[in-house]
């Protein structure tokens, strides 16, 4: 199930307003304050620390059975997807992405692969990387941009199984372009990172 994407940027708080906005929790805020990564999680508020000059690594959003993260850059920058699988499933993918010869990183919390179209590809089995169900809220459709266009027929090799959801757009930079949603507040919007969130 696809439930997640990552973005660097330079408008953290921008994003995070947004996300709340359209009823995501933030449930976690790390980020490196005086050379030391410490966390910033909620109760605590942008007026608490926002001239501490803390740069963020991390900030979570979740509504039901979507997860937003992003953190601080220098620029806008798409870095991956996430999609929630079984173990089984888990080791499957992992086998195909490296007779693909595409580079598998992982740890006990998550896996990572790497694509040759400038993002990765998040693989998770924890159940608690969400909030709850998709009845309650989900990614139900992802467009990206990118400049070449054979990801589709890739992604299809690479879960085995078409993911009609997830549709491909020609770009020069690549990016998300629209994030459809259930369960939001907001019928359509674009975040900061300029990725236009659709509420289904």
């Amino acid at each position: 199930m696809l439930f997640h994407y990552h973005f660097w940027t330079p408008h953290v708080e921008e994003t995070e307003k947004f996300y709340v906005k359209n009823g995501f929790r933030i449930s976690l805020r790390t980020g490196k304050f005086r050379g030391d990564f410490q966390t910033f999680n909620p109760p605590l508020e942008w007026d608490d620390f926002r001239d501490k000059g803390i740069s963020f690594r991390i900030i979570e959003a979740r509504k039901g059975a979507i997860n937003i993260t992003f953190g601080y850059g220098k620029r806008v920058m798409f870095d991956h997807i996430g999609f929630l699988v079984s173990p089984e499933e888990l080791d499957e993918i992992c086998q195909r992405a490296e007779a693909m010869n595409w580079k598998v990183n992982s740890n006990e919390r998550r896996t990572f692969i790497g694509t040759p179209y400038g993002f990765r590809i998040e693989l998770q089995s924890r159940e608690d990387a969400i909030d709850g169900t998709p009845a309650i809220a989900r990614m139900e459709e992802l467009e990206l941009i990118m400049k070449d266009g054979k990801f589709e027929n890739d992604i299809f090799c690479l879960f085995n199984e078409p993911l009609n959801h997830i549709h491909v757009g020609k770009g020069e930079t690549t990016t998300i372009h629209q994030a459809v949603m259930s369960g939001l507040v907001t019928s359509r919007q674009r975040d900061p990172n300029g990725v236009y969130v659709v509420g289904k």
